[in-house]
């Protein structure tokens, strides 16, 4: 096609690139999502509906774009890691990202009716997005520890908080007993007034979500002789595995290059 006299505003368009070499993360997060799950009627603390909405958006976003090596989900975020040797889009940021949430918020859409059957989706959920680098492994672990450590603190709080308040007492009081409390305190209120032990509620919860790609048995028909066939395929997983220590790590050495930093 010939050049158009109009083509110089391409010139407009600005390098945003990602720093070459490293690790790139990019973070959806809900977008007004405190009045969302009132709206829609959200169990409290924990919709277990929710978060398998949340993870199967995230795994379809997971089998659509390769690159991704593991993504990391709690409450209405995920982070999904590309590796420092991705060239997605030539390294654009504003390309990765609005590709990514665009994905994650179509297809938490397109499937809420299988999750919430019996709810009609009243307004369109809405996402934000962005994308940070990493310059080293150590650093990109760090961050995964930091989202799974904030899953807990987040879980914790909102556990002890809802206890109090579906034990009659309003929200408002709630806050009240708990407003300067540590990790400690709330343990104690919620063994001592509900009988609750944290350590032991579901993983899903505590832990958050993780995907990677792990072998799995596939089951097909086989066109020659009809008779049904077994495979082996790497397709994206989800996990509810500690992250912040080693043993994660150790077991899935293909996600990093190397731990040596860890060590």
């Amino acid at each position: 096609m010939a050049k158009s006299r109009y083509e110089y505003v391409k010139q407009f368009e600005l390098d945003d690139s990602a720093l070459p070499g490293t690790w790139m993360v990019v973070r959806i997060d809900g977008r007004g999502f405190h009045g969302f799950t009132d709206m829609h009627k959200f169990e409290k603390p924990n919709d277990l509906r929710a978060i398998h909405l949340m993870n199967r958006a995230a795994l379809e976003v997971v089998g659509n774009i390769r690159d991704i090596i593991i993504a990391y989900g709690q409450s209405d975020e995920y982070s999904f890691v590309l590796p420092a040797s991705s060239t997605l889009y030539s390294r654009r940021i504003s390309k990765i990202t609005s590709t990514i949430v665009s994905l994650f918020a179509s297809n938490y859409t397109m499937h809420w009716a299988e999750y919430f059957p019996d709810t009609k989706l009243l307004v369109p959920p809405c996402f934000d997005a962005r994308l940070v680098c990493y310059p080293t492994q150590r650093i990109l672990r760090d961050y995964l520890s930091w989202r799974q450590a904030d899953c807990h603190i987040n879980n914790l709080y909102n556990t002890t908080f809802w206890a109090i308040v579906h034990s009659g007492k309003s929200e408002q009081e709630a806050e009240e007993k708990l407003r300067g409390t540590f990790s400690k305190d709330k343990n104690e209120i919620l063994y001592s007034d509900f009988n609750i032990n944290y350590n032991t509620l579901d993983a899903v919860y505590r832990k958050g979500s993780v995907i990677i790609r792990q072998e799995t048995e596939v089951k097909s028909v086989s066109q020659k002789s009809g008779e049904e066939v077994i495979r082996l395929k790497r397709l994206p997983t989800v996990l509810h595995d500690d992250i912040i220590g080693n043993e994660f790590w150790k077991k899935h050495p293909e996600l990093l290059v190397s731990s040596q930093e860890y060590e």
